[in-house]
């Protein structure tokens, strides 16, 4: 497990675009997992400059966003479908249909087992981008799921609705969806590397439980600890609880 510690959001978002940035030039074709929320922003924004100033392609790549709230359209102001062509796949090239999202309305095991078999056929992972909840989640794999999940529909906590009542997409918990459709943790675990990004003093407990804490699916992030190729930006605030 590589972890390194940077400044602040900004020094985090930039060397997490220059980690992205360099892993897709030297490969092609590429399938990455891409998060949503606060914490990417910053390196979306970063690589999408790349782009424009024509330093980066983006034609070989296939995304998969980690997961989605059940009950909200791609459309929908508060879909991460809807963030993630906003903030990222609206202004670069990536081929029409090579970015997915889990679909958040219709038939819930049938959603789960279409997005397990597009990422079977686009073979895998090489990348999964990742954020950590205050509670130690990952995409929306709330505390106590188990560590054999595949793409699932999952309740959320109390505390995630909670959090994401920011005012921005919603303005109360009650607002916020009762499930999620994600990557499980088998899914992500499969993925041949792992890039995780923590930002601010809220994660500081979740990211030192993951990091030097026991591996246990009370604190799902701390199964990567399990995985071959991991690395680590985080802020100093974020860093702040990790053994010195």
């Amino acid at each position: 497990m590589n972890i390194v510690i940077v400044k602040d959001y900004e020094e985090m978002s930039a060397r997490a675009a220059e980690h992205v940035a360099e892993f897709i030039r030297g490969r092609s074709p590429v399938t990455i997992g891409l998060p949503t929320g606060n914490t990417p922003t910053g390196m979306y924004r970063r690589l999408v400059e790349e782009h424009r100033a024509g330093k980066l392609d983006f034609s070989g790549v296939t995304t998969f966003n980690l997961d989605e709230y059940r009950g909200l359209a791609p459309d929908h102001p508060a879909s991460f479908a809807r963030y993630i062509k906003t903030n990222f796949l609206d202004h670069i090239n990536i081929p029409p249909g090579r970015a997915h999202w889990p679909s958040g309305t219709g038939d819930e095991a049938e959603a789960c087992r279409e997005y397990e078999a597009a990422l079977a056929a686009a073979g895998g992972l090489d990348l999964v981008i990742l954020g950590i909840g205050v509670n130690g989640h990952i995409a929306f794999n709330e505390p106590g799921t188990s560590f054999a999940s595949r793409t699932h529909v999952v309740p959320l906590t109390e505390e995630t609705r909670r959090i994401a009542a920011d005012g921005k997409n919603f303005a109360r918990p009650e607002d916020v969806p009762e499930a999620g459709i994600t990557m499980g943790v088998a899914t992500i675990m499969s993925a041949k590397r792992v890039l995780l990004l923590a930002s601010g003093p809220s994660k500081a407990r979740a990211l030192a439980a993951a990091v030097a804490g026991p591996v246990t699916e009370d604190v799902p992030a701390s199964v990567l600890q399990r995985h071959d190729d991991v690395t680590i930006i985080a802020d100093e605030a974020a860093a702040a609880g990790l053994p010195a």
